[in-house]
């Protein structure tokens, strides 16, 4: 039997009035592409999440790791993601079959920030794509195209609140653009990469708890 519950929020305009509006600041960072920012980030990413729904709205999230880099950016609104060896479930395959359209994340050992796409996505076995996905000379049977329609970095607060990377380190030869660098890149802000990340620095220290 389903739980029940006797204070639901059903509408955008309670939960506002609870939570609030964002910023220009965060609405802003949103992309329709895959730009540099995004692209150093994928390639230096070696897990990602695929999350995906079949027809009837059943939803599943897929972990899905490889050296780092092994999604591929085909070009500024194209993915490629390989399919490796599994239990041949193919949850993901068989839910984009039915609803194409799925969402990312892209994880980094030891970075606080995430980096989140969205788009359709296709599954595909091009011999020129299943060469650029090949692992130690092995090709995958299949990959799946993700067409990009939105691509932003995420802030660091659930990374740093989960102490997911507590024994990781940030070198300071990180190649992963940082959360303000994106931000102030892709919200076309009139500020320095240094001002956002001040403002992001004093956001993680007064809204954590």
């Amino acid at each position: 039997m389903r739980r029940k519950f006797e204070e639901v929020i059903t509408n955008e305009s309670d939960f506002r009035e609870i939570m609030g509006h964002p910023s220009e600041r965060v609405t802003s960072k949103t992309i329709d592409h895959i730009d540099e920012n995004c692209r150093l980030f994928i390639e230096q990413s070696p897990f990602i999440v695929v999350s995906t729904s079949d027809a009837e709205g059943n939803f599943d999230a897929s972990p899905k790791g490889d050296p780092p880099g092994f999604v591929k950016v085909l070009d500024e609104k194209t993915l490629a993601i390989p399919d490796r060896l599994g239990n041949k479930r193919a949850d993901t395959f068989m839910n984009v079959l039915q609803n194409p359209k799925v969402g990312l994340i892209f994880l980094i050992p030891g970075i606080k920030e995430t980096l989140r796409v969205s788009g359709e996505a296709q599954i595909v076995k091009d011999k020129a794509v299943l060469e650029l996905l090949a692992h130690k000379e092995r090709l995958p049977n299949l990959a799946m195209i993700v067409h990009v329609e939105e691509a932003f970095l995420h802030c660091a607060k659930c990374i740093i609140r989960s102490k997911l990377w507590a024994k990781g380190v940030e070198t300071a030869d990180r190649k992963a653009p940082t959360l303000a660098k994106s931000m102030v890149d892709h919200g076309k802000l009139d500020i320095t990469y240094e001002e956002m990340d001040t403002i992001i620095k004093n956001d993680e220290e007064t809204r954590l708890y």
